[in-house]
């Protein structure tokens, strides 16, 4: 008898893997299903999260998915590797507007308070998060630039869940996945019921990680120059979004495991416009 059911899935997130921290999950896939509902997917190996592998942030996939019973948050689905099925990629050729189609189904919070509210309440673990002003990044020189063995050996028990690849094949990825130096962190501000208030979280998604690299590559130790520029001044002018999401075992801990950056709408466009 086959176990779960295969649902069709919009992915939102992908992390950067992060091993160093005891019970942090190594990486996250994150995205909506067809019925609306959102979904964490676990375990995906790396190769299929890469750009130009398998899948990518905004592409409809089909799987067999089943609920998590070691994590109880309700957004947490084991994935069936093996039956991923990709679909097409919602491209934003023509506006956003079949992206917002997906985007306004999702609950979206003013505030970072009113998520841990939620959370709180009701169990929530994945969140859109409108901030009303980007305030900075802080850019933090890792403890230690490279995998420890330790680490390593983290990232390939992960990609062992999987039971796809042989553990030279894996052993082999693991090398070659690189580890960013550095952390990022956005400062960004929010209105609550006792006025604005300033909030500070880590930022995971894979986009920053590649966007270091890219810089990296490019401009050598003048890096982060164009870095800041695409995080600070370009994501500042546009309508800048953070998909959060919370650890399993610490779950009042939030990062930033997605940035959704659509252009500023005109208000006549947007739907909850008129409900005010």
């Amino acid at each position: 008898m086959a176990l779960g059911q295969v649902e069709r899935i919009l992915i939102l997130a992908k992390t950067y893997p992060s091993p160093s921290a005891q019970y942090v999950e190594t990486s996250c896939v994150a995205g909506i299903s067809e019925s609306g509902a959102m979904r964490r997917l676990f375990p995906v190996p790396f190769r299929m999260v890469e750009d130009g592998q398998q899948f990518r942030k905004w592409q409809w996939i089909d799987v067999r998915v089943e609920k998590a019973t070691k994590d109880h948050r309700p957004e947490s689905h084991k994935v069936y590797v093996d039956t991923i099925s990709c679909g097409n990629v919602i491209e934003p050729k023509k506006g956003w507007a079949s992206r917002w189609e997906w985007l306004d189904k999702l609950a979206a919070f003013g505030s970072f308070d009113a998520i841990n509210a939620a959370r709180l309440a009701d169990g929530l673990s994945l969140a859109l998060l409108r901030p009303k002003r980007l305030l900075g990044l802080d850019i933090i020189k890792a403890r230690i630039a490279d995998w420890t063995d330790e680490e390593r050996e983290k990232l390939l028990q992960e990609q062992m869940q999987g039971n796809l690849f042989s553990e030279a094949e894996e052993r082999k990825q693991v090398k070659q996945l690189r580890k960013v130096p550095f952390d990022f962190y956005y400062r960004y501000v929010c209105d609550t019921p006792d006025g604005e208030k300033e909030y500070r979280h880590k930022i995971v998604d894979w986009e920053a990680g590649a966007l270091f690299w890219n810089c990296h590559r490019s401009y050598g130790n003048d890096w982060e120059k164009p870095f800041r520029t695409k995080l600070e001044e370009n994501m500042g002018s546009k309508e800048l979004m953070f998909l959060m999401g919370n650890q399993h075992r610490f779950q009042d801990q939030w990062l930033i495991i997605s940035l959704i950056y659509p252009p500023k709408r005109k208000l006549a466009d947007d739907p909850q416009a008129s409900l005010f």
